[in-house]
This record gives C-alpha cells, sequence and structure tokens, in this order.
C-alpha cells in the first residue's frame, strides 16, 4: 500500500517554513532556485518537460512569504495546480529575453536595498539558464550579492519527510518485486540487451512511473563495466549478471542491484559475494543518528579490504537517495556529513576480484532513530543461481 500521488500543501509549507529559518540565521533575504528538483521541492511542480533543455525555469523564495515562479507561459497550467499563487509568466522561447525582464523586476527591490540572495553554488549543483543570460542578469542588479546556498539546500533535501519516505518505500517495493520476476526471462541465450527490455516491461507492470536508470553487465565469471549500454551477446552459462535499477514512482527513485549467476558459479566470484553481502551488514550495523558518512564507508570498506583483490574504484560506497537517484552526501572517506534521523541512503559497497573483474552491491535505507530499515528487499545472503 501507498499514500496518494502528490503532497498536500502543509508538505510545502514545512519545507519553506524550514528554508526561511535558515534564511534567516543567515541574513539572506531569499534563494534563487534555477534546477528540477529544486523548484519540485518547494513548488510540487513535476514534469518531464525539463528533457527539454530549451527554456529555462526560474523560482524565488523570498525570506518571508510563498515562493514566486518565473516560468514560460507553457508551464502555467501546472504551475497553477500546485500551491503557489504568484506566478509570472512570458513567451518562450525567446532567446532575447528569456525570462530575465520579469526575474531582474522580481529581484530589483533587492538589489537596490544592497540584499543578499542565497543560489546553488557546489558539489552537484549546476545553474540551468544561458550563463550570458545570468551575467546580464546581475550586471542590472547592481548592488545584489549572491552567496552560495548549497549548504542551505543540502540540509534541507538530505532529510525526508514520512511523506517521501513513502514514495521511496513504495518504488523499492516495485523494483523487488520485478527482481523476482527476473529468473523468469534471464536465462542462457537470452540476448542481454533484451533481458534489460523485460526487465523495464516488468516494472512498468509491477507499477513504476518509469524506468530511467537501467544499467550493469554480464561476462564469464564476473562483469567488467557497469555503465555501458548492453549489448546483444547472449547470455551463458558461467557469467555473472547484475542489473541496476533507478525506477521511479511520482518523482522519488530507487537506487539498487541483484546480482545472478548463470548456472553454478566459480569459487571466486561465490567470496566476492560473500565480501559484498557481509560488508553491506557491516555498513548497516555502522548506520545510525549520530554517525557520519565516512564511519559508513569505513565499517565497509574494512570487510572489502580483507578479501577483495582491489577495492572498488567507484570513489564511494553508496549516496543519498530521494527525487534525484543520486543526492547528497556521499559514504566517502572525505564526507563528515553525520547521519541523522530520515536521511534516505544507499549501501553501496564494490570491489574487485581478479582478471579485471568487478561487483558491486547496493541496498536501500532510512535512517530511524535506533537504527537502519530497509526500503529495498534485503539481497539474499547465497548468490542467486538461474
Amino acid at each position: 500500500m501507498t499514500g496518494p500521488r502528490g503532497f498536500e500543501h502543509a508538505e510545502f509549507e514545512t519545507r519553506t517554513a524550514r528554508a526561511q529559518d535558515r534564511m534567516g540565521q543567515a541574513g539572506l533575504a531569499g534563494l534563487l532556485l534555477t534546477t528540477e528538483a529544486e523548484i519540485r521541492y518547494f513548488t510540487g511542480f513535476h514534469t518531464l518537460f525539463w528533457q527539454s533543455p530549451t527554456r529555462p525555469w526560474f523560482v524565488f523564495v523570498p525570506r518571508d512569504g510563498k515562493p514566486v515562479a518565473v516560468i514560460p507561459q507553457i508551464g502555467l497550467d501546472l504551475m497553477q495546480r500546485t500551491w503557489i499563487d504568484d506566478i509570472r509568466c512570458w513567451m518562450a522561447p525567446d532567446p532575447a529575453d528569456d525570462g530575465i525582464t520579469l526575474l531582474h523586476d522580481l529581484l530589483a527591490p533587492l538589489a537596490r536595498a544592497g540584499q543578499v540572495i542565497g543560489l546553488p553554488k557546489g558539489p552537484e549543483t549546476h545553474l540551468r539558464m544561458p550563463l550570458a543570460d545570468y551575467e546580464r542578469l546581475m550586471a542590472g542588479l547592481t548592488g545584489l550579492q549572491v552567496v552560495d546556498a548549497t549548504d542551505l539546500i543540502r540540509a534541507l533535501r538530505m532529510v525526508k519527510s514520512e511523506a517521501e519516505i513513502t514514495k521511496i518505500a513504495h518504488i523499492c517495493a516495485i523494483a523487488g518485486r520485478s527482481f523476482d520476476l527476473l529468473p523468469g526471462f534471464a536465462r542462457a541465450g537470452a540476448p542481454l540487451d533484451e533481458v534489460f527490455r523485460s526487465f523495464r516491461r516488468a516494472a512498468l507492470g509491477q507499477g513504476a512511473d518509469d524506468v530511467p536508470y537501467l544499467v550493469g553487465g554480464a561476462d564469464r565469471g564476473g562483469y567488467r563495466d557497469v555503465i555501458s549500454p548492453p549489448s546483444a551477446r547472449p547470455l551463458a552459462a558461467g557469467d555473472v549478471l547484475m542489473l541496476d535499477t533507478g525506477a521511479c514512482w511520482d518523482g522519488y527513485f530507487c537506487d539498487f542491484d541483484r546480482n545472478f549467476a548463470v548456472g553454478p558459479p566459480d569459487d571466486a566470484t561465490l567470496r566476492a559475494h560473500d565480501t559484498l553481502w557481509r560488508a553491506t551488514e557491516a555498513g548497516l550495523a555502522a548506520a545510525r543518528p549520530g554517525a557520519t558518512c565516512r564511519d559508513l564507508f569505513q565499517a565497509m570498506h574494512s570487510v572489502i579490504a580483507d578479501r577483495a583483490d582491489q577495492p572498488g574504484d567507484v570513489g564511494r560506497l553508496g549516496h543519498g537517495l530521494g527525487m534525484q537517484l543520486t543526492e547528497w552526501p556521499s559514504l566517502a572517506p572525505w564526507d563528515d556529513t553525520v547521519i541523522t534521523e530520515n536521511m534516505v541512503l544507499t549501501l553501496e559497497p564494490s570491489l574487485g576480484y581478479g582478471a579485471g573483474r568487478i561487483m558491486v552491491h547496493e541496498e536501500n535505507i532510512v535512517i530511524r532513530a535506533d537504527g537502519p530499515e530497509l526500503l529495498s528487499p534485503r539481497a539474499p545472503r547465497d548468490l542467486p543461481v538461474i
């Protein structure tokens, strides 16, 4: 069972109030947002139209009051269905003035008062508007100071509401049921690209809205790459198959994988799977409020280092999850972020085990007061054989 699509207006009121409290502490008059996840986070504006790079979209969150949307006319009807009242539109695309005059008029009073606003500038952020337009906007707002708001946005989005967690749990359950169906279509002789298509169909049939991310690999004795598009090579006895899915429901993602042996696996593969299963157990034991991301990394890495020919080379062993497939923070030796209740994370240990072979294992969890709660169905202790 799951809750309804979308959120009550109270969800956005709470998010905005939390942001405004932090703005007050930081001396900011507002936040300027240009990217899909941030705009959806504060407004509920949910559309696949972001796939088109032609039009920019803007939302300004003031220190007091409701957010203001400055958007192309094509988005007016959908934005009016959100809790936003102040919606300013232009006929887009208009390369000569794609919302810049409207945005200037909104921010000009703050510029005249010498105010400071925030804009995400740090890691895992980007400016989704032409740089030339941004420079032109700033040139016309003499007196306005723009500082980095990455930490502010990051702190808000890392901690999920119960309504968000419910959506992530729902898509995790859908993906889990889809993996349960995999032995019915992934067998020796099946082309890998058709296995991918069949998994997508299975996930859609189980209730996913979309499967925008599906990667993996298969090769004799173990796969060597997990991000390439699938080939038409048929699965064969002795292969190790992995699929990693980022399916979504109502704008929220799951992100976990499963490994399978096609016929009896060799000893090295069995040892690799056992090591990663135990590394995940170590990550689960360490995933408690007050621990740091570094602590979770070290807990998993200590298990891997004892048994692997070499650690995986992905640079981290997990990350945040929610409206985006990967979010802050990173389970990495350089990330000192403190784990808090209601963070949703992936545990993703990986290793290399000879002849270029690699293995990756991933689970999705939410942090509760007394420890982690699995959102993805836990992978079996023994490597499944198909």
